[in-house]
């Protein structure tokens, strides 16, 4: 992805090159959740800022007793104003410090949270446009940047603010003159801030955009390692990195180079003002105006005055490119799913909320299931491009106990349709009946807790089997997870590992076999007791025992229920209420197997093919099996 789509995609145009206030008072939002901690932070910046302030004022005050009297000056008692100041400033100093880190952890945590809440309500299509690294990228080093500037930068910018009001009021009472000397030069660093924030901003949004796609091609690298392996493509992966790092390197240098010019420019012009302090005062202490002691006083005053600024503009330049990483945080925060409840569903929730009766919900008023009785689609239409439908015109209804099997050619719309009646996707033509309801007219919760789902490639969690056996309902008892186990015949597998149901699987299911993912997948879907069970070629990757067990565990799991499977090995779902075939969008076929086989259409034609291939496929096992015995 570009910087350019970057840019469009989280809504920021290169115009709000600037900081935007409404945005980091939003973002600061998450500080102030925890006021305690901040009202000690700003009081110890306050007492270091009174401080240092203090320091310049001791060095007059010390100038001027030696001066008038000599060796007789009072020095014990400025050393013990020395000390108490020293153990201000280091308690107040260590107290902010340990505070500060608090608070950037707690801010961190929070805007992590609300990240990762809303990804999980948003729709599919939402992870259709974004990979992985993409939206990782803004979890980790995005939140990383932003906790420390809220954190960090909130304390030195009370701090800074504290000791530029004590140093303009110290000099403005010691010598006004003076004072305005030095305040003459704050528009110049103002001026300077201004021409190099844009630049700085710019360049720290290309910054972050490349380090997404750097973190997505990671990711991308690390999943496919054994595909990139396989086709020798190592070479064209470090190619294609490579380019990305060089961007990346390229953007950080003008970034950094920009940073390293800006900071420079604000010490010179400190040392100007700083300058003009030692020359003005110097001919006011010869021409009798002032005291030897004010100008070392004002000295001081004047470095430390553009001591906090220095500190400061660093911030300032870190708040641009924080601001690049905060964009992309709340464009996460914020974006809204494409699927969600409507508001006539929201306010019959609403209304509904601690009642005894519950229509949307997942029980019905006496307690027991929400029974789903039927489900029809009427001249359902799909299309993720206007000007490309993958549905068109599907007319289909199914009753509970049916059992609904969908075959076609790849790429014909079976896995849309699917999809679009579990309202992953909303159809963007006719409509979805549940009990002759538009399902845009139930709550999403409802569907969804009604829902099981088989996929091909079973997703299975790091962790115990027996944790990802109750991800289908997270209050099942232990002989819960094993009765679901045994009618999903998994029973028998689990059992004989070291560990039984405690065995880690592995990330991703590593430490279990492909057939095993799915059997643990299946057993995962019969705990959550769904109305509507979809099975996504759940026996395509699967060896021929595995799916015989798979066979005869969901003869018995069909019961009572809505099923939709999407089957690859026709052979699977001869005993299916109805077989739709599927091609380009369009159902065109739809009968039992006796009736599509009378019919000698296309499904016809797709069972015979793959049942000659299968045969083929046996017949030169069983011959190499001879072969090799007889050598």
């Amino acid at each position: 992805m570009s910087f350019e789509d970057e840019q469009f995609d989280d809504g920021v145009s290169d115009d709000a090159a600037r900081v935007q206030l409404d945005l980091w008072k939003r973002l600061f939002g998450y500080a102030l959740a925890y006021k305690r901690e901040l009202a000690f932070l700003i009081v110890a910046a306050i007492a270091t800022a009174a401080v240092e302030v203090s320091y310049s004022l001791f060095a007059k005050w010390v100038v001027d007793d030696v001066q008038a009297n000599g060796m007789d000056a009072s020095f014990g008692l400025w050393a013990g104003l020395y000390l108490l100041c020293n153990l201000v400033v280091a308690v107040s100093v260590g107290g902010f410090e340990w505070i500060a880190g608090r608070v950037s952890c707690y801010v961190s945590h929070d805007i992590r949270f609300d990240a990762f809440v809303n990804l999980q309500k948003l729709s599919f299509s939402y992870y259709d446009r974004r990979p992985v690294g993409w939206l990782m990228a803004r979890l980790t080093a995005d939140c990383d940047r932003l906790t420390g500037i809220l954190s960090w930068g909130f304390v030195d910018m009370i701090w800074g603010l504290t000791i530029m009001v004590g140093l303009t009021g110290a000099m403005l009472v010691m010598d006004w003159r003076l004072a305005l000397l030095v305040m003459t030069v704050l528009p110049v660093v103002w001026w300077v801030s201004i021409k190099f924030h844009r630049r700085i901003l710019k360049s720290a949004r290309l910054v972050r955009s490349t380090n997404s796609e750097i973190t997505g091609s990671f990711n991308e690298s690390i999943m496919g390692v054994v595909t990139s392996k396989t086709f020798v493509s190592q070479d064209a992966n470090a190619k294609q990195f490579g380019t990305l790092t060089n961007r990346m390197y390229q953007a950080s240098v003008r970034n950094l180079v920009l940073a390293a010019v800006y900071l420079p420019l604000v010490l010179v012009i400190a040392s100007v003002a700083v300058n003009l302090t030692l020359t003005v005062g110097g001919s006011f202490v010869y021409l009798g105006l002032i005291g030897a002691g004010t100008v070392v006083a004002f000295t001081m005053l004047a470095r430390n005055f553009f001591w906090p600024a220095e500190i400061m503009s660093s911030w300032f330049i870190e708040l641009q490119m924080a601001q690049a990483a905060a964009e992309r945080v709340l464009s996460v925060i914020d974006e809204d799913p494409e699927i969600q409840d409507s508001s006539s569903v929201l306010r019959a929730l609403a209304a509904a909320e601690g009642s005894s009766a519950a229509p949307l919900g997942r029980f019905a008023a006496d307690g027991g299931h929400a029974r789903i009785q039927r489900i029809e689609l009427k001249g359902v239409g799909f299309a993720y491009d206007p000007d490309q439908p993958v549905l068109r015109d599907i007319d289909l209804a199914a009753r509970r106990g049916d059992t609904i099997a969908i075959v076609g050619p790849t790429g014909g719309g079976k896995s849309t349709l699917v999809n679009v009646i579990c309202r992953f996707y909303e159809p963007t033509a006719g409509q979805v009946l549940i009990d002759g309801t538009d399902y845009r007219n139930r709550s999403l919760h409802w569907l969804q807790s009604n829902l099981g789902m088989v996929l091909q490639d079973a997703h299975v969690f790091s962790g115990s089997i027996r944790e990802n056996i109750r991800y289908g309902q997270l209050s099942a008892t232990d002989a819960q997870v094993e009765q679901a186990a045994r009618l999903a015949d998994a029973h028998g597998f689990i059992s004989a590992l070291d560990q039984g149901y405690d065995t880690p699987a592995g990330e991703g299911g590593s430490r279990l076999s492909a057939g095993q993912k799915q059997l643990i997948s299946l057993a995962r879907a019969i705990l959550a007791d769904p109305q509507l069970l979809v099975m996504d070629e759940a026996t395509s990757s699967v060896d021929t025992e595995t799916e015989l067990a798979i066979q005869h565990a969901l003869a018995e799991i069909f019961k009572g229920r809505i099923s939709f499977v999407i089957a690859h090995r026709l052979s699977t779902i001869r005993n299916a209420t109805r077989i739709l075939v599927v091609d380009e969008g369009r159902i065109v076929e739809s009968g039992d197997h006796r009736e599509l086989m009378a019919a000698n259409g296309r499904y016809a034609a797709l069972y015979r093919q793959q049942g000659l291939n299968e045969a083929t496929r046996e017949w030169r096992r069983v011959t190499n099996t001879e072969r090799s015995t007889t050598t």
